[in-house]
């Protein structure tokens, strides 16, 4: 049956009913605390626990079986133990309810019959049209009042808020929580979804978009099994003007296999990761704290309208410390006016610092800080505040908190604050947590959740989403020549090959023949003009130059003669059995900077792309930078931005600048081949000789390695 995602998942977030499927009477478990939660939380809607056993949990009269319910029921709680989650989910359906969270564990996450019970599962969803979260999951929490449900065995209900919170694990959930009900960081919605054996974090992505009050969506993900499907929800969220943290786990995968190809040894999943987010538009966070430093700074103040600041410190070390970090994150420290000046000389102690970051001096009271706030906040040139306080003995840090809070409360302008130690401030930052001033205990965090919080605001509308394409290639040819290939059982293509594939995409690609004797190669090398390269075509041979069968800058004929002999006899030794189809002649390009172009297939993202330095310095310097395809023009030029090579390629003491449209075309005529083409598995263009500015660039080498039938 088909379902209705938004319509189900308004079920599950604002029910006026509840089923809670498995409760029991036993207080510390699963089943009693999540009912006991549900009934604490005030629910605005009607709970009917459902139990074989028990007549009557916690004052209520319990049903023996969903269908027993006299009265509709929008939401569905199921604890039963996995072995019967299917039958009670079956009850379910034929009752007719579109919304359920399955808390039990022991699915997939524990192999064997755990896998085949949550695809049982996921077929009864499909087959009555309901929406699952979980199975294996904490729950769901709605802090809106017009729901307040607390679905979850979580120990308590969070403040409400702004921030809604995904997360793959329930544990993590629970830790989240507790960190957050201490600095009184409140939700919007909190969800568990465990498994995602139906809803995914991509449909509740879309959810939340809508949601109003939801202004910033933080997310922990340990694995991601729809790449695209998540980068185009992110990019649709973030248009909504709703920022997307996420936490991702894995950094440091093991036991991956060395592919054959450079960009396949080098494109593991973080860094596939990390390009994706950057290229939808996600911060990527490294851990908790970071995550919620940058969360209270998006749900707490107002966009900035630039990144020109002011500082105010009661100390001069730590005002130094944010100048230098907010220089290092781009940030500007706005000049003052002279009437500015002049009214912080005149209310300020002749030892304070008036310019930009302001010190008021260590024995500041309140009446400073107020001076210098309202001066701030005051300045035409200012768009953003950042206050320090560091505790001395007459620091009045309540009243100074307050005071922030206060004159915070009347400017459209953000301000964010850091009482830098611990037990003698912490009343202080109590107060401005409770105020929604986004506090931070070092200037270098509140500095870097500023800078992200700025980039967000400047760049989330102009991300370009039109995807160039090229009219000039001959798709079915290429696809033909892949399926023969796959078809008498290779899996790669010869050089030949490859380079006739090139150029049906347009890509720019040398002069070339192939030569099976030695007066063919003299000939070959003659039409094609000298100097030339000459290289070993054999279906056996994918790395040349480990087998000796790549010889470079060759003058004339008597250096083509000798040159094909050692070819075959280098082939010969590094692989006896390696049948040699031919020795490749191309023309020698003497000048030029050596880039690499590649692809890999990613089993999560799709087709992935690499760019860098290439030749012989890709693998020592592994200076390279990713995107998924397929790209658009601001994804190929970020793509060469991001690199060390892109200053040599703009031209650096002295060197030519090359010709970098060249390879942003190249970049998208590659990605409009691997869109194309999925049964490419790998590529390397390696290297792309780039000419000087408006000159060209040429493939001197590539290698395509094909899917496995």
């Amino acid at each position: 049956m088909k379902k209705n995602i938004k319509v189900n998942l308004d079920k599950i977030f604002y029910p006026d009913s509840i089923a809670v499927v498995g409760a029991n009477k036993v207080v510390g478990t699963v089943p009693y605390d999540i009912l006991r939660n549900i009934l604490d939380a005030d629910f605005n809607g009607v709970v009917y626990p459902v139990s074989p056993r028990e007549r009557f949990i916690a004052g209520i009269k319990a049903y023996k079986y969903v269908s027993d319910i006299p009265d509709p029921v929008d939401l569905a709680i199921l604890v039963f133990p996995s072995s019967v989650t299917h039958l009670a989910l079956e009850q379910c359906g034929q009752k007719g309810i579109k919304g359920v969270i399955i808390i039990s564990a022991g699915f997939k996450e524990v192999g064997g019959e755990g896998i085949e019970r949550e695809k049982r599962v996921k077929e009864i969803a499909d087959k009555y049209g309901m929406s699952i979260i979980g199975p294996n999951c904490l729950g769901v929490i709605n802090t809106d009042a017009r729901s307040k449900i607390n679905a979850s065995f979580a120990r308590r209900m969070p403040e409400e808020g702004t921030i809604a919170f995904l997360s793959q694990s329930g544990a993590l959930c629970t830790a989240v929580l507790d960190y957050a009900y201490a600095k009184h960081i409140g939700f919007s919605k909190f969800i568990s979804f465990g498994n995602k054996a139906d809803v995914t974090e991509i449909d509740l992505l879309y959810y939340l978009k809508d949601d109003p009050k939801t202004k910033v969506i933080l997310m922990y993900l340990e694995e991601i099994t729809d790449g695209p499907g998540l980068m185009k929800a992110a990019r649709t969220v973030i248009r909504a003007g709703k920022p997307i943290l996420i936490l991702k786990a894995g950094r440091t995968p093991e036991g991956a296999l060395a592919a054959a190809s450079h960009t396949g040894s080098m494109a593991g999943n973080d860094e596939i990761c990390d390009a994706a987010f950057r290229q939808a538009g996600i911060i990527r966070c490294q851990n908790v704290e970071e995550m919620f430093n940058i969360a209270i700074a998006f749900a707490y103040q107002p966009m900035p309208k630039s990144n020109r600041i002011a500082i105010i410190t009661n100390a001069g070390g730590p005002g130094v410390l944010a100048t230098d970090a907010a220089i290092h994150e781009g940030l500007e420290l706005a000049k003052f006016s002279e009437e500015t000046l002049s009214m912080l000389k005149k209310n300020l102690p002749a030892t304070a610092n008036i310019k930009n970051p302001v010190d008021i001096i260590g024995d500041a009271r309140v009446d400073r800080y107020n001076v210098a706030l309202t001066a701030a906040f005051n300045e035409p040139s200012v768009d953003a505040v950042f206050t320090i306080l560091t505790p001395q003995s007459m620091t009045e840090i309540d009243l100074i908190a307050r005071e922030i809070a206060k004159v915070a409360h009347h400017s459209e302008k953000p301000i964010y604050a850091s009482f830098m130690g611990e037990a003698d401030v912490s009343q202080g930052i109590d107060v401005l947590q409770r105020n929604k001033i986004p506090h931070y205990f070092l200037p270098e965090s509140m500095c870097r959740a500023f800078a992200i919080v700025y980039q967000f605001s400047q760049t989330r509308h102009n991300v370009p989403t039109t995807i160039p394409t090229y009219e000039d290639i001959n798709a079915p040819y290429v696809e033909e020549m892949i399926t023969h290939t796959i078809s008498m059982g290779k899996q790669f293509l010869t050089e030949d090959e490859s380079i006739r594939l090139l150029k049906a995409y347009g890509f720019p690609v040398l002069k070339t023949a192939l030569a099976t004797t030695v007066d063919e190669a003299i000939q070959k090398a003659e039409d094609i003009g000298f100097p030339v390269v000459m290289k070993v075509v054999s279906d056996k041979i994918i790395h040349k130059s480990e087998a000796g069968g790549v010889i470079l800058n060759l003058q004339n004929k008597t250096e083509v003669t000798e040159a094909f002999h050692t070819i075959l006899e280098n082939v010969k030794k590094f692989n006896p059995t390696a049948s040699v189809k031919g020795i490749l002649i191309e023309k020698m390009i003497l000048d030029g900077e050596e880039v690499i172009l590649g692809l890999k297939r990613d089993k999560s993202f799709g087709p992935i792309l690499m760019f860098g330095l290439g030749g012989i310095y890709v693998e020592i310097f592994k200076d390279v930078s990713f995107r998924i395809a397929p790209l658009t023009e601001h994804d190929a030029k970020a793509m060469i931005e991001e690199t060390r090579a892109s200053a040599i390629l703009h031209g650096i003491r002295g060197r030519k600048p090359r010709d970098v449209e060249k390879i942003i075309e190249c970049l998208l005529r590659l990605s409009q081949l691997a869109v194309n083409h999925p049964s490419i598995e790998e590529m390397d263009i390696n290297p792309l000789i780039v000419q000087p500015k408006g000159m060209g660039a040429y493939v001197a080498d590539v290698r395509i390695i094909l899917k496995r039938e």
